[in-house]
């Protein structure tokens, strides 16, 4: 039995208690958050009993073996190496810290302590791009560019159920670096040229509502990368593989090909859904006492990236 302690009682919290049901032989303890309403009314519509407000008290309890953070995104760095100091493994949703110097520290710290250190960077888990990744790895398919758009409508601070949260999310730090870490899972190759520029900040949220990220790899491939939170519909994020062999088109968990013909993606994986194939990952990798695909180590090359086009974005509010 793997025991687990969720902390955050947020949308992806939520997410995460229906993926863990699906998997064998574990037991959610206890569900943890800065607001005990918000604990008990996620635990009690989940049948779990245990709640806390404590998170430093939740992991200094021996019957946990494994933490999945759900929190806000400036806690993610300073929580996850709690946990690995604590002797947990960890999970942590996207992204693993919100600057470079954080980034390193926690991969630091997995080093350190050779304890499982998983990020949430679902796409490499989610069946429309495990389609795509076999072919590539069947050498039946490369990747010559891929677009990609990611298009919410965002103008306050709400999660993905459109409730109200207490932090602001980022374009830069938390979106692209789904695709940033996509491009390289998928091209094999590490990206050696980085590009951006960014819309007016919002006067309340004072992030940009609007960016756009170029990206080369060694190997020549490009990515084009839009992102806004100006966008008010098709929401959601958009792929457009274009290779040596043909074109694909992921949509959430569908598929279709350049002539938007669907792709049956049936025997993909044992799950459509993508936050329960990343957390079967997670308990296995514990189980088997292996490195996971998304840990740490295998996603840090993307905020690498990320700092540098965070450095550039500033430097180029200096311009103006």
């Amino acid at each position: 039995m793997t025991r687990i302690a969720l902390v955050g009682a947020g949308a992806f919290g939520e997410k995460h208690l229906a993926a863990l049901k699906n998997i064998e032989d574990v037991d959610v303890v206890t569900i943890v958050s800065a607001s005990r309403e918000e604990s008990a009314k996620l635990a009690d519509a989940h049948g779990i009993v245990d709640i806390s407000d404590d998170y430093a008290a939740t992991l200094a309890r021996d019957d946990i073996d494994a933490v999945i953070l759900t929190t806000p995104t400036p806690m993610h760095a300073r929580q996850a190496i709690m946990a690995m100091d604590a002797g947990k493994h960890v999970e942590v949703e996207i992204p693993v810290a919100d600057n470079w110097a954080d980034a390193e520290a926690v991969m630091a710290k997995q080093k350190e302590t050779g304890l499982v250190c998983m990020v949430g960077h679902t796409r490499r888990f989610n069946p429309s791009h495990q389609w795509v990744k076999n072919r590539i790895d069947s050498g039946e398919f490369t990747i010559q560019a891929m677009d990609i758009e990611t298009f919410f409508f965002r103008r306050k601070n709400i999660n993905a159920k459109g409730e109200p949260r207490s932090w602001t999310d980022h374009l830069l730090w938390h979106h692209s670096a789904h695709s940033i870490d996509l491009f390289q899972y998928m091209t094999g190759s590490r990206v050696v040229v980085a590009n951006a520029i960014q819309g007016p900040k919002h006067p309340e949220l004072g992030i940009a509502m609007d960016m756009s990220i170029q990206l080369k790899t060694e190997a020549g491939q490009i990515l084009t990368l839009a992102l806004s939170f100006n966008n008010d519909g098709p929401l959601g994020t958009f792929f457009r593989y274009i290779g040596d062999t043909g074109t694909y088109i992921a949509r959430y968990d569908d598929l279709v090909n350049g002539k938007e013909e669907p792709i049956d993606l049936s025997g993909a994986a044992i799950s459509n859904n993508g936050i329960e194939l990343q957390d079967r990952e997670f308990i296995s990798a514990i189980r088997e006492g292996r490195e996971p695909n998304g840990s740490v180590a295998q996603v840090l090359d993307c905020y690498r990236v990320i700092g540098e086009l965070a450095a550039s974005l500033e430097a180029q509010d200096g311009w103006s």
